[in-house]
């Protein structure tokens, strides 16, 4: 089993990305599963039907969120309907949406779950007893298990990643747009790496405007950020290759897509 990770969306130069290079990508490494953060896809923040959408139609199975998944208000109107859109299951009990998916993939199940941190992000339900208790529900269907924890805190995310060693098959951190070197295997079989990062503009800083970003720093005034429009891209994922049986991963690589490094099909 393969799944390809497509890291965090950003506005129009992130979902135009995805609709050139999943192709690409799909024809490269033969995936069998793609899944795509979505969470900044909208003008840098939150997503929109139509957004979810197009990106099942380019090829992705599941979309996963964060901390912006309630920034365009229309998403309580389609959430619950969105099948294959999973939000952070740590929000409260009564939140709209849901934290994990069940994918069929030629009779094989795969499980999708979302989680968000709580170090330096709005304070929720604790993302440790929640994954508890969404592997002991998806033990029962399936081994394959897939986590996106979208957290701040490097931290938060390495121990997310060794409290679950061998009980899932890949943790892979979102949020921080910037994408880590540190890919690996756990020694129990679990794939992981801090941030995939993001997929959206290459010359901004995080996907923003670079001006307004430096102008908040100098003068610690509020300003108002901007996706950047025009100009360079890039596009940031993760391919985890993981036996279909024990659910342990068994290869992973880091792909970065941008004018430093080009893709090569």
């Amino acid at each position: 089993m393969k799944i390809l990770f497509i890291g965090d969306v950003v506005g129009s130069p992130g979902r135009d990305m995805v609709k050139e290079y999943l192709p690409k990508l799909k024809e490269k490494y033969r995936p069998n599963v793609t899944i795509i953060n979505g969470e900044n896809a909208a003008a840098g923040k939150g997503i929109t039907e139509k957004i979810y959408k197009q990106f099942l139609e380019w090829g992705s199975q599941v979309i996963t969120m964060g901390n912006h998944t309630w920034d365009k208000k229309e998403i309580f109107e389609f959430i619950d309907d969105a099948k294959y859109m999973i939000r952070p299951a740590n929000y409260p009990e009564g939140t709209p949406g849901k934290g994990i998916v069940f994918l069929n993939v030629n009779g094989i199940e795969v499980a999708v779950i979302n989680l968000q941190g709580r170090t330096f992000l709005p304070a929720i339900d604790d993302p440790f007893t929640k994954v508890d208790e969404l592997i002991e529900l998806a033990k029962k269907r399936t081994n394959i298990i897939f986590v996106d924890f979208h957290a701040e805190a490097t931290s938060e995310k390495q121990a997310l990643a060794w409290y679950v060693n061998g009980r899932v098959s890949a943790v892979v951190g979102t949020h921080t747009h910037t994408q880590t070197a540190d890919d690996r295997i756990l020694p129990d079989g679990t794939a992981y790496i801090t941030d995939v990062g993001m997929t959206g503009p290459y010359d901004g800083i995080l996907g923003v405007d670079r001006e307004s970003v430096i102008k908040r720093f100098l003068t610690s005034l509020p300003v108002r950020f901007e996706v950047v429009k025009d100009g360079r891209t890039q596009l940031s994922g993760f391919l985890v290759t993981i036996d279909n049986n024990s659910g342990k991963a068994t290869k992973v690589e880091r792909i970065l897509i941008n004018d430093d490094h080009p893709f090569f099909s």
